[in-house]
C-alpha cells in the first residue's frame, strides 16, 4: 500500500519503475489506469501522473489504441541528466559497486574564477572537498567542490565529506540546493586529473562545471567534475518539439 509522505505522485513512479526494472509486467505491457489505482490504493489521476512523468523519461510509451509500454531504448538510459542525484547513485544505477575516497578537505582562497561566479570577494576561502568515486579500486568520476565558508554554520563537518554535497548543504549551512546550472565540456585529461583518474594524459573525457543555487537563487556551491568517458556514458531522449 502506497502512504502519503512523500507525494503520491513520486511514490506510485517509484514503484513502477522498479517493478519494469524487475521485469514484471507481461510482453512489457502496462496494466490499465483503474487496475494500477486500485492495486496501489491512490485516484486514477496519481496514476496517470506518475506514467505521465515516465513517458517523460522514455520509460513507457503510449500506443493509441492498444495501451501503454516499457520502452526498452529509454531502458537504457541510467542516469537523467537534467536531476540531481548522487554519483553513488549513478555508479549503481551503471551496474557498479562503489566506493568514495576524500583526497583533500580545506579551507582555502577562491581562486578568480569561483569568486566571481559565487559572488565572493577574491582571495574570499571557499572550502573545497575532493572525492574520488571509484568502482571497486577502478577511479570512475573525481569531483571539487567549492562552498563559502561563511556559510558553513559549524566546524564539525569533516565527517560528512563522503556525503553528497547537496545533504552536506543541508546538514551544516542553512541553505539547500535548489538546482545546478551545469555546463558539459568535452576535455582532455591532463595533470593531476589525469591522475587521479588513472588515466593516461590526453585521455578524452567530459567535465561538468556546475554553479549551485539555494532555495533563494543564491549561489552555494561551485562543482566541478571529471569522468571516465571509456567507463561511464550518458544517454538522453531528444523529443520533437509539438506544436
Amino acid at each position: 500500500m502506497i502512504t502519503r509522505n512523500p507525494s503520491l505522485t513520486d511514490q506510485v513512479k517509484a514503484n513502477l519503475k522498479r517493478r519494469i526494472a524487475e521485469d514484471e509486467f507481461e510482453d512489457g505491457r502496462i496494466p490499465p489506469e483503474t487496475e494500477l489505482a486500485a492495486d496501489l490504493g491512490v485516484s486514477r489521476t496519481t496514476v496517470r501522473d506518475a506514467l505521465t512523468r515516465l513517458e517523460n523519461e522514455g520509460a513507457i510509451y503510449r500506443r493509441q489504441g492498444s495501451g501503454t509500454f516499457v520502452n526498452e531504448h529509454g531502458l537504457q538510459i541510467k542516469s537523467r541528466l537534467e536531476e540531481i542525484w548522487s554519483y553513488e547513485d549513478v555508479l549503481e544505477d551503471h551496474g557498479y559497486t562503489p566506493s568514495v575516497r576524500v583526497l583533500s578537505h580545506g579551507a582555502v582562497p577562491a581562486d578568480p574564477a569561483t569568486a566571481e561566479v559565487l559572488d565572493l570577494d577574491a582571495g574570499e576561502p571557499v572550502l573545497v572537498i575532493e572525492k574520488l568515486f571509484l568502482e571497486d579500486d577502478e577511479p570512475v568520476i573525481l569531483t571539487r567542490n567549492r562552498i563559502p565558508t561563511q556559510l558553513i554554520n559549524d566546524l564539525d563537518h569533516r565527517g560528512d565529506d563522503t556525503t553528497p554535497i547537496y545533504e552536506f548543504l543541508e546538514i551544516h549551512t542553512d541553505r539547500a540546493l535548489a538546482y545546478y546550472l551545469s555546463e558539459i565540456v568535452p576535455i582532455a585529461l591532463d595533470g593531476e586529473v589525469a591522475d587521479a583518474l588513472g588515466a593516461p594524459e590526453g585521455t578524452p573525457a567530459i567535465s561538468f562545471d556546475e554553479i549551485g543555487y539555494d532555495q533563494n537563487n543564491e549561489p552555494v556551491v561551485r562543482a566541478t567534475s571529471y569522468f571516465r568517458d571509456d567507463l561511464l556514458r550518458f544517454r538522453l531522449i531528444r523529443r520533437k518539439t509539438r506544436p
